[in-house]
């Protein structure tokens, strides 16, 4: 019996022991381009630094973001529509640079180096506007309220001050879909428990990013309103600081995919063979389609993408039924199309708002701008949908662009998800632009004047719920359309075992 029981420690011991040295099954590697050990790296040790990186660098983005308008209108001495666009253009430039930072992640940089470069780009542009700031721009001291505006600024400071916010732009949008793909690298979605926690990040990477903006919204914010716009800067730049220590702390715990190589090359390769062999008899078998077949996979475990049948989806009202469909339920792209549902609700409810507001306005108040007797409580339910309708629809776009992208275009998948919230940007730009334009006349300043009380934003909101609705329609055509991809498994036996003789170390 005690032979018994000395072997079953024994077999325990050694249970233990090989999963402490077993590698991970994705083919990720640690920081010296060795196989990644899955007790020493990664997982929720590497993937709560990430998600507290990911809290303190969107608290000092929104530090900004958030009330750049009042900066311009009261620092900067512009008018509201001209500030609305530039905030607008601003922010789609800096989704447009999430395309740079996921293109050198994915093809030569590694997604390591990538988060760490443009995050001390990011720093920088902070810096920058902070000085600029406290030096030129908030100039007499304590302008910048509601009631003091700043004087006049030099050429010079007018520069530095949109130097400083595109450096921002361009730290921002390079590291924030690759700090994204990276902190899903962190878990082995080959691996039964890592596979499932991997889904989560994405789940807490949103709420990380809510509870940033919130703390901006809320503290920072308040600050900047009352005219301490250097304090509010500097208190985003420190932010911005601490997430960068933090993310170097994790260094030797990070997983990495190598990167690729350029896919442009590979894309161009595509559309050559595609040309040439369009009369060539389509195999029966869509594994005898690819060249080399058998082969070992590449070092960096990218797999092939699995032929499929696609070219030869209203959402379900039933709950259970999609439930039945799908064992994690609501799928990526149901997900979406509630969120667009939910944002129709939002901009009709905020139309309906400023409705009543306008109707328990003083219009003939000539001090009393934007002011009505209207209870601010009324604008609870419209930002309760929007943040409900970005949950689905911000997650849902992530884990999307993530799960659908090969595994060599990963952070370029996160990057156009943030792209396509660029285009949003760039198309509200033109849209006040344009509304402003056709809406304006001798009696009329338009529907979106200085003084809110003499326009019609309640129009501009409905107009934004019938675009959107137009927009649904759009995207239940290509849902419908899409058809899922799925990759090969990985034949991590061969990929290690010729070179290391085990999986273990």
């Amino acid at each position: 019996m005690a032979c018994l029981n000395i072997d079953k420690m024994c077999q325990r011991e050694k249970k233990m022991k090989n999963e402490k040295d077993e590698y991970t099954l994705d083919g990720t590697v640690n920081k010296h381009g060795q196989p990644a050990v899955r007790a020493r790296t990664g997982r929720w040790f590497a993937g709560v630094l990430l998600l507290v990186n990911q809290g303190l660098a969107t608290l000092a983005f929104f530090g900004v973001g958030v009330n750049l308008v009042l900066f311009l209108t009261r620092v900067m001495g512009q008018d509201n529509a001209e500030a609305a666009n530039n905030v607008s253009k601003w922010t789609g430039t800096v989704y447009i640079f999430s395309l740079l930072g996921a293109f050198l992640s994915d093809s030569y940089w590694g997604r390591y180096k990538t988060c760490a470069i443009f995050q001390a780009i990011f720093v920088a542009g902070l810096i920058s506007l902070s000085l600029t700031s406290y030096i030129f721009l908030v100039k007499p001291n304590g302008c910048g309220d509601e009631e003091t505006p700043c004087g006049s600024h030099s050429t010079i400071s007018v520069a530095l001050f949109y130097v400083s916010i595109y450096l921002i732009a361009l730290g921002n949008g390079g590291y924030q879909p690759t700090i994204a793909t990276f902190g899903a690298d962190q878990f082995d979605e080959d691996h039964p428990q890592e596979s499932h926690s991997k889904v989560a990040f994405f789940s807490y990477f949103y709420l990380a990013l809510n509870l940033g903006s919130l703390f901006s919204n809320t503290i920072l914010g308040y600050f900047e309103d009352k005219g301490m716009w250097t304090l509010g800067f500097w208190a985003s730049a420190g932010s911005a600081i601490l997430a960068l220590v933090l993310f170097l702390i994790g260094t030797p715990r990070y997983r990495h995919f190598k990167p690729t190589g350029n896919p442009l090359s590979r894309f161009c390769q595509v559309i050559v063979a595609a040309t040439r062999k369009w009369k060539i008899e389509q195999p029966s078998r869509g594994l005898e389609l690819y060249e080399g077949d058998g082969q070992d996979l590449p070092d960096n475990g990218s797999r092939r993408i699995l032929h499929t049948q696609g070219f030869k989806r209203v959402l379900d009202p039933l709950v259970t039924r999609l439930k039945k469909s799908s064992p994690r339920g609501l799928t990526e792209l149901q997900r979406m199309g509630v969120g667009l549902i939910i944002a129709i609700m939002t901009m009709v409810a905020a139309g309906i708002v400023e409705h009543f507001r306008l109707k328990s306005a003083d219009k003939k108040c000539s001090h009393c701008s934007n002011s009505s007797s209207l209870s601010i409580f009324w604008q609870v339910p419209q930002y309760v949908l929007i943040g409900a309708s970005e949950v689905f629809m911000y997650v849902g776009q992530l884990e999307f662009f993530n799960g659908q992208a090969p595994d060599g275009l990963k952070s370029f998948g996160s990057a156009l998800c943030m792209t396509s919230i660029s285009l949003g940007n760039y198309v509200s730009s033109l849209l006040v632009s344009v509304v402003m334009k056709i809406s304006t006349t001798d009696k009329m300043p338009g529907w979106i004047p200085g003084n809110l009380n003499k326009g019609h934003l309640d129009r501009f909101y409905f107009l934004l719920a019938a675009l959107t609705s137009a927009d649904f329609l759009v995207y239940l055509i290509c849902a419908k359309w899409y058809k899922y991809i799925k990759f090969e498994e990985r034949n991590i036996e061969k990929q290690y075992g010729e070179k290391h003789g085990d999986l273990r170390v």
